[in-house]
């Protein structure tokens, strides 16, 4: 083995020669031959980059400031508007009430949390009946109306059940006679006898929907209770129609229509001066469609007291 006479830590200087600007120092790392130097200089720090503020949020703050703006504006026109209301009331117009209440109304709808409610009304087509009416008296009733199914299936073998729907709904009927159809005086003694036109219906008549009742009950093998029930309503308006005309509804208000058209001849004849006790005393009131009346035997509608 070739053996190095020279000694080791002067080449080991010479080869690893600090530099004079630095500081080093040997470390120990298994044997003498190991040795390198460590440099004690800092590191030199980089330059802080700068910080750019307004680019990072520039977007938030455009957004801020053009809300402030808007807002200042808004203020600023419920102040000038405010402004106008004043002077305007001040020389007794109604102007600067009517810019107060549309600013209001754009305050509310700048803001958040209105309730909208909206109403749509169709405009109606009015049509002339070609002669006055006279309303006579009304009838309020609670008609019922009912439907039932039965179903059975396989030769009547399996009974499905019965659907049952029941509707019952306040209902006013209306009634009056038309002033163009022919109308009759007759005079004997003091007493007037009215021969009027027939009474007529008024249609349709008023359902009053609001304190209306329904109920359905279907069997275990139904279910058409709904449809049952659909139907059912679709048939009120027609039905009520034809009860409104019919005798059993029309007596009912035979009477107060027979005392409404004595007042109405009754008011005529005081415009006249012949209600008095020297001249018409009593008034009788025959429809035209009581062809069985005898005026004789018909008792007074109203007499002077």
């Amino acid at each position: 083995m070739l053996k190095l006479n020279c000694p080791r830590k002067p080449i080991l200087q010479l080869i690893f020669r600090p530099s004079k600007n630095r500081r080093t120092r040997p470390v120990a790392n298994r044997g003498e031959l190991s040795y390198f130097w460590q440099s004690t200089v800092n590191p030199e720090t980089p330059a802080p980059r700068p910080s750019h503020v307004l680019t990072v949020y520039r977007w938030p703050l455009v957004v801020v400031i053009v809300a402030l703006i808007a807002l200042f504006a808004f203020l600023a026109f419920l102040w000038v508007t405010k402004r106008t209301y004043d002077e305007t009331l001040a020389r007794g117009g109604q102007a600067g009430k009517y810019a107060v209440q549309k600013a209001e109304s754009i305050a509310e709808k700048f803001m958040g949390g209105n309730i909208t409610k909206t109403f749509v009304a169709a405009i109606p087509e009015i049509t002339s009946t070609g002669a006055g009416n006279l309303e006579l008296a009304t009838s309020d009733q609670t008609e019922t109306f009912r439907a039932e199914d039965e179903k059975s299936i396989f030769w009547e073998k399996l009974y499905l059940g019965k659907t049952v729907s029941e509707i019952r709904v306040p209902v006013t009927y209306r009634y009056h006679l038309r002033l163009s159809d022919p109308w009759q005086l007759d005079v004997v003694g003091q007493t007037c006898i009215v021969f009027a036109p027939r009474i007529r219906a008024s249609l349709p008549p008023a359902i009053h929907t609001d304190r209306m009742e329904k109920n359905s009950e279907a069997g275990w093998g139904r279910f058409n209770a709904r449809e049952q029930m659909t139907d059912l309503e679709k048939s009120i308006t027609p039905t009520l129609s034809q009860y409104a005309g019919d005798e059993r509804h029309t007596a009912l208000a035979r009477e107060p229509c027979r005392k409404t058209v004595a007042e109405f001849v009754k008011t005529w004849l005081l415009k006249e001066d012949h209600w008095r006790t020297d001249r018409f005393r009593t008034i009788k009131v025959i429809f035209a469609d009581e062809t069985n009346a005898v005026p004789e035997h018909v008792l007074p509608t109203i007499q002077l007291k």
